[in-house]
């Protein structure tokens, strides 16, 4: 069994906007995350980070469905 963590991106191509995002995320949270071994944070300010990713990323989501659901009743699809 290989080192690697379990903790992959499904898409390869991007990682970086990932971790760029996840930075950017703890930095808006007051976390001091750095790049590297982070285990003298709590796990709920390590918690803090990945929940509010994956809010803003639903809320990203929700606004891009919003979006084209507007466009694509116009009839411009067909």
């Amino acid at each position: 069994m290989s080192s690697r963590s379990s903790n992959t991106t499904a898409v390869p191509e991007a990682k970086g906007a990932m971790d760029r995002f996840k930075f950017e995320v703890a930095s808006e949270l007051g976390v001091p995350l750095t790049d590297g071994y982070n285990g003298n944070l709590t796990s709920k300010q390590n918690g803090s980070v990945g929940g509010y990713m994956v809010k803003k990323m639903i809320e990203q989501q929700e606004r891009q469905m919003a979006g084209q659901s507007g466009t694509s009743q116009g009839g411009t699809m067909m």
